[in-house]
């Protein structure tokens, strides 16, 4: 995803002023919609009695499967240099309610020129009518292997709202939608349309036919710079690929490797996720993650 854009550093918007940044980010990102592509709301409408099976994340495009472990490689393009990138994510077999829906726990890391640079927990659940909906994020940077700083956000805390990941069913010439929406200091305002079906792609893990593109903009780039995701059917996520002269982080990434990690990796993944939970000053507002078994067992 593209969170790797953002600026991470430990922040919390100070109350006195908080009321204020949130409408102007309401207003500009409403304003950003109607331009865009008519027809776009501003934000989903996010119903927490439409979550009875939320955790079951069985999407055609995004199935988020505990223990599947998915890696992407390539490189960022940073002016006339290629920087080597490596995307690793990992569905735990933890959950967590959020806003009153419980997501699925997905970790994911990002290496430049084999270093690790952020470590993200992401934050998924599925409606009834099967679309993904992105609940929050946490984000942790670093620089040459120490810890820099994390950030948070999550729908129904200090301004931030959930958005839709992916359609249930996803069809051209339908208008943009929301990705999520986060104040400052987070400024999440990513928004996804739904670009092209490709007959066949094909990447070092393998051949997908009638692979779906989803094109990713935000209001701070605006919509001449923007990510193209390539998902594949039953699979997810295979390929990344960039658009326009405002597109700052030229990502080019291909899926090489697909995994289905064992008992024991799992429990190293859930004692990481946990880690990092841990660390997320935001989370003292909401339920602790817990493993998917007990969640069913309540």
């Amino acid at each position: 995803m593209k969170s790797e854009r953002k600026t991470a550093a430990r922040a919390r918007p100070i109350l006195a002023v908080l009321s204020t940044l949130i409408f102007l980010a309401l207003s500009s990102s409403t304003a950003f919609a109607e331009k865009s592509d008519t027809g776009a709301k501003a934000f989903e409408d996010l119903d927490r009695k439409n979550f009875d099976r939320s955790s079951n994340i069985d999407n055609k495009w995004l199935p988020l499967r505990p223990g599947h472990r998915s890696v992407l490689t390539g490189y960022t393009g940073e002016g006339k240099k290629r920087v080597p990138h490596r995307v690793v994510m990992t569905v735990t077999d933890l959950t967590k309610v959020i806003d009153g829906v419980r997501a699925v726990v997905v970790w994911d890391l990002d290496y430049r020129s084999g270093k690790m640079v952020e470590s993200e927990l992401v934050f998924f659940a599925q409606d009834n009518l099967g679309n993904v909906w992105h609940m929050g994020q946490y984000r942790e940077t670093y620089e040459d292997g120490e810890f820099v700083g994390g950030q948070a956000w999550l729908s129904g805390l200090e301004g931030a709202r959930a958005g839709i990941m992916m359609k249930a069913e996803p069809q051209l010439n339908t208008p943009s939608y929301s990705e999520g929406f986060a104040p400052a200091p987070y400024n999440w305002t990513d928004r996804g349309k739904v670009d092209q079906i490709s007959p066949k792609v094909c990447v070092p893990q393998g051949c997908h036919e009638q692979v779906l593109v989803i094109a990713e903009f935000s209001k701070e780039e605006g919509p001449d710079a923007q990510q193209l995701k390539y998902y594949a059917p039953s699979l997810g996520n295979i390929r990344v690929r960039w658009r326009g002269k405002g597109e700052r982080t030229q990502e080019v990434l291909d899926l090489v490797e697909v995994a289905k990690l064992g008992p024991e990796e799992m429990a190293k993944v859930r004692a990481e996720a946990l880690a990092l939970e841990k660390r997320a000053y935001t989370y003292g507002r909401t339920p602790p993650a817990e493993p998917m078994q007990l969640a069913k067992e309540q």
